[in-house]
């Protein structure tokens, strides 16, 4: 008998659900039905990406240039932060690291020794491949380059509706069936706790074995049907609104994202080939709405496109991911605010991690659903205290960043920040999502400079290291002019035809 996979919601969470269990049934007469309803929007304000995107496009035989136009998209190195730690910073969070180890040890810790010996000044972001192409506007694939140059990854930036739509041909085309309608009720099983079926307008029944949540917020079968509470993370996190706005495009095409602090929290710019996509992430504890549309309607490169969309949240997560039958993906699963541009990268590892654990649909054995939650939860602290992170250092003065400073930390971080503090080193847990050059360029760009570095990289002779970091400074700058400008590679080989 054939089994059935029932996605419930749309959109970019519902759609990648839907292409990627096309692409890899778990039998192969498995029937996929994906509900949604024209009728509810899409939240849709994330729209940068991590570089594991690219992997996943990959695996689904989706071709770069094609999928570029297709979603109005751009390329991405990184992300700079503008008056994050204190106003007037500015540094660069790129996909890459700082260079290969030195004698076994990560560079930071011997750029930290030369800093200590006053023999080197330039911020660590001098030895980053994404940081310096990004200050050029620069950008290609890292095999356009030969050694130390090549070391980055890159991301995209795109318009998440229109890959929605990308992803829902790709799925129909491989025998995905859509339904519209609005999801009244969840029927479950009396005996298992199992779900059983939804019941639709229109008087209409869909039974199916797996369901996957893709309703957003609202979680409208693992958090209601079901009853799994919520975890709560604001008292680490407490921005609860934001509000976004797109306009024309002007000024810079850059192959990455902006994050612009302000008073009460932050704003992202996000350059797509058709418009720029910005947002305001804020505390409604420090700024009222109307006070966050006027400043963000005063912080935009072009002229606005619409009224701005205001979204409403709690950061956090579901205590569990998987129960009984029902798996949450996306919102559904839990949010985190795009500081790291990380939503994507929840649905596409949530749903890589079912697809991993599921060879076939039938009732999973506990120990499966037990470990796909423990990597889920894992997952989601890891990003959470990377997130914390970049506020709890700030040495900003207003009440906001003030609070947040002062804030008791998750064990996890504050172990991580009291580890750096003494020698510089960033310990690593399972399922992290970003390596320690990641935190050494938010740490190190903020001004958080530990009191010593790791005692092995006393051993090179100044004189060595100087020679070794200039060397190393040299080939990086010395490959940038073999990248072509950002604007001029997506115009000739990705641009979208209405651009």
């Amino acid at each position: 008998m054939a089994q059935h996979i029932i996605i419930a919601g749309g959109g970019s969470a519902g759609w990648m659900a839907a292409a990627l269990f096309a692409r890899l049934r778990p039998v192969p007469d498995t029937r996929i039905t994906l509900v949604e309803s024209q009728a509810i929007g899409t939240i849709g304000v994330g729209e940068a990406t991590v570089p594991i995107l690219r992997d996943f496009n990959r695996l689904l035989g989706l071709h770069e240039p094609d999928f570029v136009a297709a979603t109005q998209g751009s390329f991405k190195l990184g992300i700079e932060f503008v008056g994050w730690g204190e106003a007037g910073n500015r540094h660069f969070h790129g996909f890459g690291d700082f260079g290969a180890p030195i004698e076994g040890l990560a560079p930071h810790h011997h750029w930290l020794r030369l800093r200590a010996a006053g023999r080197i000044a330039d911020p660590i972001d001098g030895w980053s491949m994404p940081a310096l192409a990004a200050a050029q506007d620069r950008f290609a694939p890292p095999e356009a380059l030969r050694g130390e140059a090549a070391e980055y990854r890159y991301a995209y930036h795109f318009d998440a509706g229109l890959y929605a739509q990308l992803l829902r041909s790709y799925a129909e085309a491989r025998g995905v069936t859509r339904i519209e309608g609005r999801i009244l009720a969840a029927e479950r099983d009396p005996s298992t706790g199992d779900l059983a079926a939804l019941r639709l307008e229109g008087q209409r029944r869909i039974a199916g074995d797996l369901f996957i949540d893709c309703t957003g917020f609202a979680s409208r079968l693992l958090g209601e049907a079901l009853g799994t509470p919520f975890v709560d993370w604001s008292r680490w996190l407490p921005a609860d609104r934001a509000l976004a706005q797109g306009c024309t495009r002007a000024g810079r095409f850059t192959p990455f994202t902006r994050s612009t602090a302000h008073a009460v929290g932050w704003q992202w710019r996000i350059p797509l080939q058709h418009r720029t996509g910005n947002g305001l992430v804020y505390s409604s504890a420090y700024l009222s709405d109307d006070e966050a549309a006027a400043w963000l309607a005063a912080n935009l490169d072009g002229d606005a496109i619409g009224d701005p969309r205001p979204l409403r949240f709690t950061t956090g997560r579901r205590e569990r991911f998987w129960a009984h039958n029902v798996v949450a993906i996306g919102l559904a699963a839990g949010f985190m605010e795009p500081l790291e541009s990380t939503s994507l990268q929840l649905v596409q590892t949530g749903l890589v991690r079912l697809a991993e654990l599921l060879p076939s649909i039938g009732a999973a054995d506990p120990a499966v659903i037990a470990e796909y939650n423990r990597e889920t939860i894992g997952e989601y602290e890891r990003i959470r205290d990377f997130l914390i992170a970049h506020y709890c250092i700030s040495r900003r003065p207003e009440p906001f960043w003030r609070d947040m400073a002062a804030m008791a930390l998750p064990d996890t971080l504050a172990h991580k920040l009291a580890l750096w503090d003494a020698i510089g080193r960033v310990p690593l847990y399972d399922r992290e999502s970003h390596a320690e050059a990641s935190w050494v360029a938010v740490l190190l760009g903020q001004g958080r400079f530990p009191r010593g570095h790791e005692p092995t990289a006393d051993r090179p002779p100044l004189d060595a290291l100087d020679r070794l970091f200039a060397q190393r400074r040299a080939e990086l700058e010395g490959a940038l002019p073999r990248l072509p400008a950002h604007d001029h590679l997506v115009a000739k080989t990705c641009r979208a035809d209405d651009a």
